[in-house]
């Protein structure tokens, strides 16, 4: 820059007048840049990584539940720390030993009737209609949050992080728990997504 100010000079000395803004867009474009290096104040890092904290270990304790279905709560945990597992960078240790916690509780399942098929039956040749469910949706909500061990800061919460999904209903009970069972997996699953993305990719 100031070999190209001394070649614009006249033989008075003065720079010519279609120069002398060049150090202000100049200053311009280098308050441009360090606002972006620097905005929202989070580095960014590999995938995997947390942004703007640093994690250098993490426990996952048995997500407690509602359910009345047995061994649910485990499935759920299982399927969050395998997430973390396969596609987080930060080792996952016990309670005792992390900097930090990842606590959920599910509070409410519940399901709403979906669709229905309307069946008749005669009986004492009377005609009687009824209605039996054919599918139903399946909403759970979920109190989550990860929390620094060393203060007790809590890193983030969400108190009410919902999915749903659909199954059928079936004429045996067994299949019909069978597919709920299976649209609990599908939320599980989903959940863990967010709560993978939002612990370690959140801004």
């Amino acid at each position: 820059m100031l070999a190209v100010g001394l070649l614009v000079m006249k033989k008075d000395g003065m720079i010519h007048p279609k120069y002398r803004i060049l150090p202000f867009f100049w200053g311009i474009a280098l308050l441009i840049f360090w606002c972006i290096c620097t905005s929202c104040g989070y580095s960014f890092r590999a995938t995997g990584e947390p942004i703007s904290i640093r994690l250098d270990s993490l426990a996952i304790p048995m997500i407690e539940s509602t359910s009345s279905d047995i061994g649910f709560e485990a499935s759920f945990t299982k399927i969050v720390r395998d997430k973390f597992i396969t596609q987080g960078k930060v080792p996952l240790v016990s309670t005792e030993q992390a900097q930090a916690v990842l606590s959920g509780r599910v509070y409410e399942i519940r399901t709403v009737p979906l669709s229905y098929r309307v069946e008749q039956q005669t009986v004492g040749g009377v005609v009687t209609t009824f209605q039996e469910t054919t599918s139903r949706r399946l909403i759970l909500k979920l109190d989550i949050r990860l929390t620094d061990t060393d203060t007790g800061k809590v890193i983030w919460h969400e108190k009410a992080m919902e999915e749903m999904a659909i199954f059928e209903v079936s004429l045996d009970p067994l299949v019909t728990q069978f597919n709920q069972r299976v649209a609990l997996e599908f939320i599980a699953r989903a959940l863990a997504d967010r709560i993978f993305l939002k612990t370690m990719e959140r801004f």
